[in-house]
């Protein structure tokens, strides 16, 4: 099952809908997968076209109850395309229907044009707004699994539709944009946070839960790469300035300088030659009497200073 079908299965089983969200979310469904036929006669039937059985059978269920309509499922095999299985929902003309599709908002109040506005009672009520908005994402919405990125979108064939999508959902702080794929409009989002606010809008709420379990890992993983990648990087740059020293002293040495060094240098420049591995604090560590980082970072610059004077003599370094 995939991700998108897991989501929707949450959204389909939600309880204690009345019966205004129920038609809200049906409109949702029916606006985005459905079609209106005319037929023989200027008689006109319905079909509702969907990938996911579960979606199929709630539209089919809340067509018969909400409206009396007779209604049938077709399951459609197409072997040549890769989703081979699709479910349609058909409903044949029958008296009932015209008052259906108004009532859903497919159709004006004459029953006559096909609406391509969103109709002004699915956008009074915030429960029957966010009702709608579900059914819109049931019926053409996808997500990809956050494990593997952060992807959700809308897919219709209006770009006008689009819009009045794209404002339906700004009211709630959720910022939708816009691409074209083919002759389709697409709406997306990629940002984890908008994603978890969209799904918390339509009430998938188990999805909400498994996205930010998912956000947290994430940020563990990043934290720790993070902290990873710095410490690395601090060992290669310790690394480096130990050989740099350790090439320093051994130029001292092939000068014949080494004995014109104070004790103390002599001291830690024997050191890093036993452990040129040694952080500068574990070579303070090593000193009789011990000293602190800063001392030896100290007499690291002392011995430098010391070599680049051997080199302003005329030797080459």
């Amino acid at each position: 099952m995939s991700y998108s079908a897991k989501v929707k299965n949450e959204l389909v089983h939600l309880s204690d809908l009345d019966e205004r969200e129920q038609v809200a979310q049906l409109a949702g469904i029916a606006r985005m997968d459905g079609s209106i036929l005319i037929g023989a006669g200027k008689q006109i039937s319905l079909a509702l076209v969907s990938e996911h059985a579960a979606v199929a059978r709630q539209a089919y269920s809340w067509l018969r109850q909400l409206f009396h309509l007779n209604a049938r499922i077709e399951i459609q095999r197409h072997t040549k395309l890769k989703k081979n299985i699709r479910y349609v929902v058909r409903v044949p003309g029958q008296g009932r229907l015209k008052t259906a599709l108004t009532t859903l908002g497919m159709m004006n109040e004459d029953g006559l044009l096909f609406r391509s506005d969103i109709a002004p009672e699915f956008t009074g009520g915030d429960q029957v707004r966010r009702a709608y908005i579900r059914g819109i994402f049931l019926g053409s919405g996808s997500l990809t699994d956050p494990q593997r990125s952060y992807h959700l979108e809308i897919v219709t064939q209006s770009e006008e539709y689009a819009e009045q999508i794209t404002d339906l959902v700004a009211g709630y702080g959720i910022d939708f944009r816009m691409s074209y794929r083919k002759e389709n409009c697409v709406l997306y989002l990629k940002e984890s946070e908008q994603i978890s606010d969209f799904l918390a809008l339509i009430g998938a709420h188990e999805a909400v839960m498994d996205l930010e379990n998912v956000r947290v890992a994430k940020g563990v993983r990043n934290r720790v790469n993070r902290l990873v990648n710095c410490e690395t990087a601090n060992m290669n740059k310790a690394i480096d300035a130990a050989l740099r020293q350790v090439e320093m002293i051994e130029y001292i040495q092939a000068q014949d300088a080494f004995d014109k060094l104070p004790r103390a240098l002599q001291q830690v420049a024997n050191l890093r030659l036993l452990a040129p591995e040694a952080s500068l604090k574990e070579l303070g560590e090593m000193c009789d009497p011990p000293i602190g980082k800063s001392g030896i970072n100290h007499r690291m610059r002392r011995l430098e200073q010391f070599a680049e004077k051997l080199k302003a003599e005329g030797d080459v370094w």
